[in-house]
C-alpha cells in the first residue's frame, strides 16, 4: 500500500464529498426510479485526480493499473468507456472543486497574483487540423517563450505567487492574453478582492495602457518588465523574485501533469481533462497545506 498516495486519495474523496453533498445545484440529475451508479461522482473526481498525478494520459492504462492497485479505496472501477463517459459530464463539479480547494487554504488571502497563458496542443498532422471536431476553436497559434508554432487552445492562468491556481480561461490560439485576463476578472470580480490591494505580476505580452488603467481602476498594481525604451518600473525587487514562478506551474502542468497529452478529441473532453490536471495540482498543494508540508507548495 502506498501510504502517502492513500492518504491524499482518502483526504480529497472526503473533502469532495462533504462539498458535493453539502452544494445541491452541483448534483446531476437522475430519474427517480432505475440503477444506482456504482461509483459516486467523488469518488470518480477523486480517482480522475490520482490518474493525473501518478502520470497516466492514456485512461485505458489507467483504468487496468487502478483495477490491480486501488480497488482497496475504490471497491468499483469502471470501464474505459464509462469513465471516460462520466467524466466528460463534470466539468463543472471539477471547476467548483478547483475553487474550494484553493480557499481552504491561507495562501488564497496573499496579496500577489501572477498571470500567464500556454499553448494546449491540440494536434500536429494535417489531417487532425482539418477532421478533428475541434476545428474552428482551436487554430493556429506562436508560442514566443519557446519560439514555436502550435495548433491548438491557450490555457490562460492566475495563480497566487505559490503557484496555487486562482482562475483559469481555454481560449483560442489567438486571443489576446490582455483581452482573456480581463474577461476573468469582469466574471468573477472577487479575483481582485483584497484588503491591502492587490499586486498582479505579469510579463510583457501584457502591456497596455488601457488594460493597466483598469486594473488601477479597480485598485490592482501591476508588476511587469519595462521595454528598453520605458524608463525603470516600481516592482523590479518582486518581479525578479517571482517571475519564474508561473513558469514553473507552466512546467508542472506539462512536464509532471502532461497537459499537452491530454487525449482530448472534443470540446468537452479538452476542458474536463485540462480542469482535471488543474484539480491534481491544486489538490497537491491543499493536501501539502493541510497536512503541515508547506514548503511543498511552490512544486504542486
Amino acid at each position: 500500500m502506498h501510504v502517502d498516495r492513500d492518504t491524499l486519495a482518502t483526504a480529497l474523496y472526503v473533502k469532495i464529498d462533504d462539498v458535493l453533498k453539502s452544494s445541491p445545484q452541483l448534483t446531476r440529475w437522475r430519474p427517480a426510479v432505475g440503477i444506482a451508479p456504482k461509483i459516486t461522482d467523488a469518488e470518480l473526481i477523486t480517482l480522475a485526480v490520482l490518474q493525473a498525478l501518478l502520470g497516466y494520459h492514456k485512461e485505458a492504462r489507467w483504468i487496468r493499473h487502478a483495477r490491480m492497485n486501488l480497488t482497496h479505496l475504490f471497491p468499483y472501477i469502471p470501464k474505459q468507456p464509462g469513465y471516460n463517459k462520466r467524466l466528460r459530464t463534470l466539468g463543472t463539479q471539477i471547476t467548483h472543486l478547483i475553487r474550494v480547494l484553493a480557499l481552504d487554504t491561507d495562501l488564497w488571502q496573499h496579496p500577489v497574483r501572477i498571470a500567464d497563458s500556454t499553448p494546449v496542443e491540440c494536434g500536429r498532422s494535417r489531417e487532425t487540423v482539418t477532421r478533428s471536431d475541434l476545428a474552428g476553436w482551436a487554430t493556429y497559434g506562436y508560442c514566443a517563450s519557446h519560439s514555436r508554432r502550435f495548433w491548438g487552445l491557450r490555457l490562460h492562468l492566475v495563480t497566487t505567487v505559490h503557484g496555487l491556481p486562482v482562475a483559469f480561461a481555454l481560449t483560442t490560439a489567438k486571443t489576446d492574453e490582455r483581452e482573456a485576463l480581463m474577461d476573468l476578472f469582469d466574471l468573477d470580480t472577487g479575483l481582485l478582492t483584497h484588503p491591502d490591494g492587490l499586486i498582479l505580476v505579469v510579463d510583457k505580452g501584457y502591456r497596455d495602457a488601457a488594460t493597466e488603467r483598469q486594473l488601477t481602476e479597480r485598485g490592482v498594481t501591476m508588476i511587469r518588465p519595462a521595454y528598453r525604451t520605458e524608463k525603470p518600473r516600481p516592482g523590479r525587487t518582486l518581479l525578479r523574485a517571482v517571475r519564474q514562478n508561473i513558469e514553473s506551474v507552466n512546467q508542472t502542468l506539462k512536464g509532471q501533469l502532461d497537459l499537452e497529452r491530454h487525449g482530448g478529441r472534443t470540446g468537452t473532453g479538452v476542458l474536463v481533462r485540462v480542469a482535471q490536471r488543474i484539480l491534481a495540482m491544486t489538490a497537491a498543494i491543499w493536501h501539502n497545506w493541510t497536512t503541515g508540508q508547506r514548503d511543498c507548495t511552490n512544486n504542486g
